[in-house]
């Protein structure tokens, strides 16, 4: 038997966090603001791993919205989603930013910006390219905020 390719298994993680997104907007949605997002990032059937969202520029590259950054050696231990300061003011949109991340915290290394933008757009009811601008239009915020 042929063992999957590489193509053929990011293929089947798109198609997995697609479906993961639309479970967690069938759960959650259709309105995800600030507050039920501190309830999808308690459940673990959402968010394999303990996440909290820190607002802080910790770690963050220059035009970098937000990262996930692991608490320990082990994913087990958790991750901090560190969201630029400059979205506190946003809370409505810090759902949008977090969610992008969350592939990183469910599948590692494995996940790209493009299941990123799948689970992203499928939690929040939305098609991907409208979720893509969106996202783009919050990381140009950043340009010209003097800060990374």
């Amino acid at each position: 038997m042929k063992a999957p390719s590489t193509a053929d298994a990011r293929k089947s993680l798109n198609e997995h966090v697609a479906d993961k997104g639309m479970e967690l907007y069938a759960k959650y949605g259709p309105q995800i603001g600030w507050k039920v997002l501190q309830s999808i990032l308690l459940d673990r059937s959402q968010v394999r791993y303990p996440c909290e969202v820190a607002f802080t520029a910790e770690g963050l590259q220059e035009g970098e919205f937000a990262w996930a950054r692991p608490k320990g050696e082990a994913p087990e231990q958790g991750f901090v989603i560190h969201v630029h300061p400059l979205f506190m003011t946003q809370l409505g949109m810090v759902p949008h930013l977090v969610l992008y991340h969350l592939v990183a915290v469910n599948y590692g290394d494995f996940a790209t910006p493009d299941d990123a933008e799948t689970f992203g757009a499928a939690a929040l009811g939305m098609r991907k390219d409208e979720y893509y601008d969106i996202i783009v239009e919050l990381a140009d915020q950043l340009a010209g905020s003097g800060s990374a």
